[in-house]
């Protein structure tokens, strides 16, 4: 679509407001005025019907453009300089600086396939979007450099994500958006540590991964501060107290079931956590795991009853061969499910009719970090997931993003594509004052992760007659330890 100014929208607004007037006008034309009926010499009322029919259909596409228009680079353009010139300000430098010169490239190791397909390609998306937007603000800057992100699927399995990164730094990229899991942050860590390689995740959460000075940031809260309290006091607030726990036997599921059982048994909550199933996380049928969690949840229920019992089911999309196995015992409903982001909004789910109903029937309710639903930048990164894929984002492709414009950023103050100066000035970046990105405030801790903050609540829902998606229902508000439902 062309792009429009400021000025191309006020020519729209005009011409809406003129047909709306237009069409006003002749209904006017024919109000009584005490015993006078007021008519104006129009047209035959069929073909004054007709062009009023022409004129409304000519304001919803006039509308249309207009609500395309939001996706415009050009109109967000005085609001990206703006914040460019404010942030320029803060940190006393002056944009554009003239060292850097030609493409500058964002390696980005996203799982575009493998067991979070469709987180990879939301925060592909998002990660490219970021990147048209920089560019437009660096053309307005007059800066002689453009931003590429160079894309690689690391089918969300460790090793290859390590490929992917060695791949990328022996074409002399050394800053990386990513990986999202946090089994590939760790097998990639000591590589990135040695050899100066920037990377910035926007969905790792192990715990274990806090670590000062290194050469991963993250841009999520870990599992200790953030999910793992969440979704326990989601769990107790709705009556559990005896949890079987389904766990990804990796570094990550092994430390969320560990950061939500710490909160939960603790002497202010006092459930309990009981004998659960661990898998391997490489598995891709689950008969032998889902006849055990049916035994578990059997023996749970004939001894606490089924309203205190809950599963944990702590995976990624590989959920729907396990739910698919599940499915089999009508026992497995008889009690509620929690998941985590691991499968928040997941489409895998939603594609498999067999696999959202089971998790329909067991109220299946996910956490995920929540991004502040404000501003313009949220609003447009939601609008592009919306558009190119047809489903709500989930909320690292709003972190993804704050990652790409924190690179750009740092790159326009240090001027060289130096992966040592830009780690050190990042933080510094995301804290200036009232700087917000699309997943709202980004404050690093010591450890250069995401100081924790709120979770969202999502469930599968039915939204019309056979129409099914992923719905925020409500939200664990870290502040106050408590959950609002929507």
């Amino acid at each position: 679509m062309k792009k429009r100014g400021t000025r191309g929208i006020a020519t729209i607004m005009v011409a809406v407001l003129a047909i709306a007037t237009l069409v006003v006008g002749l209904i006017v034309g024919m109000v009584v005025e005490g015993n006078t009926r007021i008519l104006y010499p129009v047209e035959e009322p069929t073909e004054l019907q007709d062009r009023i029919d022409e004129l409304e259909a000519e304001v919803d596409d006039l509308e249309d453009t207009i609500d395309d228009l939001d996706d415009t680079l050009e109109l967000v353009t005085p609001y990206l300089v703006a914040e460019a010139e404010y942030i320029a300000n803060s940190l006393n430098v002056t944009f554009p600086m003239t060292t850097l010169t030609g493409e500058i490239e964002l390696g980005a190791i996203l799982s575009l396939t493998g067991d979070l397909a469709t987180f990879g390609e939301n925060e592909k998306i998002a990660a490219e979007f970021a990147a048209e937007q920089v560019n437009v603000l660096l053309e307005e800057l007059g800066a002689d450099w453009t931003l590429t992100i160079v894309p690689e699927d690391t089918q969300t399995k460790p090793d290859i994500c390590l490929e992917k990164v060695e791949s990328l730094a022996a074409r002399g990229i050394e800053l990386i958006i990513g990986p999202l899991s946090s089994a590939e942050v760790r097998n990639i860590k000591t590589y990135c540590d040695n050899n100066k390689i920037l990377a910035i995740s926007q969905s790792s959460t192990a715990p274990d991964l806090a670590i000062a000075d290194d050469y991963i940031l993250r841009f999520c809260p870990t599992d200790k501060l953030g999910q793992g309290p969440a979704i326990a006091r989601i769990m107790y607030d709705d009556g559990k107290r005896y949890i079987i726990p389904v766990t990804r036997n990796d570094a990550w599921g092994k430390g969320l079931q560990d950061a939500t059982e710490d909160r939960f048994t603790d002497p202010d909550l006092n459930g309990t956590f009981l004998d659960g199933v661990l898998y391997d996380p490489d598995a891709t049928e689950f008969s032998t795991e889902a006849a055990s969690l049916r035994t578990k949840v059997s023996d749970a229920i004939a001894t606490y009853g089924a309203d205190e019992v809950a599963v944990l089911h702590i995976s990624f999309e590989e959920v729907t061969a396990f739910m698919t196995a599940c499915a089999e015992y009508p026992e497995l409903d008889d009690v509620v499910w929690y998941g985590s982001d691991g499968t928040c909004t997941s489409g895998a789910m939603l594609d498999d009719p067999a696999v959202r109903d089971f998790a329909m029937s067991v109220e299946y309710l996910c956490t995920i970090f929540g991004p502040a639903p404000i501003g313009t930048k949220w609003g447009m990164v939601r609008q592009r997931g919306l558009d190119v894929l047809g489903r709500e984002p989930e909320s690292y492709s709003y972190a993804i993003y704050d990652i790409v414009w924190a690179y750009a950023y740092a790159l326009l103050i240090v001027d060289e594509y130096d992966a040592e100066a830009i780690k050190d000035i990042i933080p510094d970046i995301v804290a200036v004052e009232a700087y917000i990105g699309a997943s709202g405030k980004v404050t690093l801790d010591e450890f250069g992760d995401r100081e924790a903050g709120d979770y969202d609540i999502w469930q599968i829902t039915e939204i019309a007659t056979d129409e099914y998606d992923w719905k925020a229902i409500g939200s664990w508000v870290m502040a106050t330890d408590s959950v609002v439902w929507k």
